[in-house]
């Protein structure tokens, strides 16, 4: 049987040249991207796909009408998960985080241009959003040594070149995050800084029906990674020797199987070290008849977050009376914040009305009661009302939002915590939880 170079050069041959979210049907796709294992079992879960070509326009016009609104020149980017939203390319995102190297300016005549590795500029041609491609946003020290001042100069040069022909000579210019010297040599051109975190994460915080088909996509995707590590763990612990990093990294594995990134935090623990909570896992042996807890914190497929928590019973026997109180508190709470969920809600009615916790459970409960997300953890947060700051969030919920809602319940002084996390969709009429994988049915006293 002859094998034809049409078929092995295509991710899937009966699709023609492009695939089902309108991309390069061939195995030289340059943006990052979903695996066939991926198509395949969002195919059998019958999800549609995003438009990722409608998703990156939704995207980079509704930057740029923020830009507009708020009577910007423009707006420049360093943190790769902006880069990433404005143009969806990537580039050694974990490592850009702490060495600055790349940048993009949007303008406020929509004209966008990145700074990548100088070895790179390929890597967001495929996006012809990106009017062009230069090299030099390094200021960072490993970079530039002691001459950082010289080559943000330069770089600035550049940036003030770009905003005379695109910023509408509009002086004031909205930045997430610069090195010292890139902030100094602004100001010195002329440029008035304005706070560009406001604008992104304004942006971002609403998304568009492709976005939302993404979401569903990286749901499905985490969930099934979750599973996969709930089935380690359920088969072996009993048998011993199995560590948290050992069940940890099955969901790195099946995250990375799927064209997942990477996850953003180590939140696994077992036993008594999930209480306190935020202890980091490593290599304690997991024992039988234990609690198990974990948060995804996971970026997969499309680079979207999926955010969610579950606590596992492992063991032939049953938890003890007050995990299974806890458990069903926790699911208590989240339920019924979820309820609070709809249009034109004020965030702090969400902070006011909240499921009030027990009072063993006051001083170990979450950062917040709920948060953003999307690419990542993002605005707004919804604080508890003992940390709650008057003004800081002062805005309605709207349609398209997305929000995880939280739940910890840690008993003080114990010797176990239970972690819960939801991902909801605010629609036009209320809410849609996202979020499908069921609750432990022997902590649920089930």
């Amino acid at each position: 049987m002859n094998t034809h170079f049409r078929d092995t050069r295509k991710i899937d041959p009966t699709r023609g040249a492009r695939t089902g979210d309108n991309t390069p049907n061939d195995q030289d796709r340059i943006e990052i991207g979903p695996t066939p294992l991926a198509y395949r079992e969002w195919d059998a879960a019958g999800l549609d796909l995003p438009d990722l070509q409608e998703m990156r326009r939704f995207r980079w016009e509704r930057l740029t009408r923020h830009i507009v609104d708020r009577g910007y020149g423009g707006l420049l980017m360093f943190d790769p998960l902006n880069i990433r939203y404005a143009t969806d390319s990537t580039n050694m995102q974990l490592w850009n985080s702490h060495n600055p190297f790349r940048a993009v300016l949007l303008c406020a005549d929509g004209y966008m241009v990145i700074w990548d590795y100088k070895n790179a500029p390929f890597l967001s041609t495929f996006n012809p959003l990106v009017r062009e491609q230069r090299s030099g946003a390094s200021m960072f020290y490993f970079a530039t040594g002691d001459r950082g001042d010289a080559a943000a100069k330069d770089f600035v040069g550049e940036v003030s070149e770009i905003m005379s022909e695109h910023g509408g000579g509009e002086k004031r210019l909205a930045v997430d995050k610069i090195m010292v010297a890139g902030y100094r040599a602004l100001t010195a051109a002329g440029f008035e800084v304005m706070e560009g975190e406001e604008v992104t994460e304004r942006a971002r915080a609403v998304k568009g029906p492709d976005e939302i088909k993404a979401m569903r996509c990286a749901s499905e995707a985490c969930e099934i990674a979750v599973a996969r590590m709930e089935e380690f763990a359920r088969t072996r612990v009993p048998l011993g020797g199995i560590t948290e990093d050992d069940i940890w990294s099955v969901l790195h594995a099946e995250n990375i199987k799927r064209g997942g990134e990477w996850i953003e935090t180590r939140l696994l623990a077992s036993g008594p070290r999930s209480n306190p909570w935020f202890q980091e896992c490593g290599g304690r042996i997991v024992q039988n008849n234990e609690i198990v807890a974990f948060d995804t914190d996971l970026i997969g497929s499309y680079g979207i977050c999926i955010d969610i928590s579950r606590t596992w019973w492992i063991g032939d026997q049953k938890p003890r009376p007050d995990m299974i109180s806890a458990m069903q508190h926790g699911v208590e709470h989240i339920m019924t914040n979820m309820e609070m969920l709809k249009p034109g809600v004020m965030i702090p009615e969400l902070t006011a009305n909240t499921h009030v916790l027990r009072p063993e459970y006051q001083k170990g409960k979450y950062s917040c009661l709920m948060h953003g997300v999307g690419l990542c953890d993002e605005w707004p947060l919804v604080a508890y009302p003992d940390q709650a700051i008057p003004g800081a969030f002062d805005h309605p919920l709207e349609a398209g939002m997305t929000l995880c809602v939280e739940a910890l319940i840690s008993p003080e002084g114990g010797d176990f915590s239970i972690k819960l996390e939801d991902q909801v969709l605010i629609t036009e009429d209320g809410y849609e939880n996202l979020t499908k994988y069921p609750f432990d049915d022997a902590l649920m006293g089930r």
